[in-house]
């Protein structure tokens, strides 16, 4: 019989999912991929059979990331986010999320989230005058402090981008069988992401991806 806790934990993470079903099901019939009467089978079919997270590989030659994300490369777990009309972004600032390349929008990056829409922005640079974010921005910065701002391929080089382009955030790395964790994310993040990881985290997948890209 489940504790207390499981069950707790099981009744947040549904609620998770029901609200991202939701949210998923009115998005689509927004744009005219379904039809009304579509609307609650759609919503069905994902709360019974979809996910909250999708597990990849994050390539991190550069050591950008170091050390939230090896420097080789970790197989990473991401809980997707939806972007809708009214309610611009579900990150926090503190948040690593993965993002897609302000230059080609086909590639992805690992980033922590730095600033979003309203704050201002101050550069340690005399010459550069302060700025605000407009409310659909975000600052991306690198972990690897070491790394150069002039050559960090992040925010201070390619300045803002819009919130709209993370896909998701970073919940969980694995680089070896033995070499794994959450991702330290702001303190509201992680405890919204909990039950998710509780419930969807397939070490197995992981470690299947790690060995896929390890043998490359």
């Amino acid at each position: 019989m489940a504790s207390p806790t499981t069950w707790a934990t099981r009744l947040r993470y549904a609620h998770s999912k029901m609200r991202y079903s939701a949210v998923v099901s009115f998005m689509k019939y927004y744009y005219g991929q379904i039809r009304y009467h579509e609307i609650a089978p759609c919503f069905y079919d994902f709360f019974s059979q979809g996910k909250l997270t999708a597990a990849t590989w994050c390539h991190n030659a550069t050591r950008e990331m170091a050390p939230t994300i090896h420097s080789d490369g970790a197989a990473i777990l991401v809980r997707k986010l939806l972007h809708y009309p009214n309610n611009p972004t579900r990150v926090f600032v503190g948040d690593v999320v993965l993002v897609r390349h302000p230059k080609t929008p086909s590639r992805y990056l690992v980033r922590r989230l730095g600033a979003i829409g309203g704050c201002e922005m101050v550069s340690t640079d005399e010459k550069d005058e302060p700025f605000v974010l407009a409310h659909d921005q975000c600052w991306l910065l690198l972990d690897n402090q070491s790394v150069s701002p002039k050559v960090a391929w992040d925010s201070r080089v390619f300045g803002p981008v819009p919130i709209r382009s993370i896909w998701g955030r970073v919940i969980y790395s694995l680089r070896t069988s033995v070499d794994h964790g959450p991702v330290q994310n702001s303190r509201r993040a992680m405890e919204q992401d909990s039950p998710v990881l509780a419930v969807e985290l397939d070490l197995q997948a992981l470690v299947d991806i790690v060995n896929k890209y390890q043998k490359k």
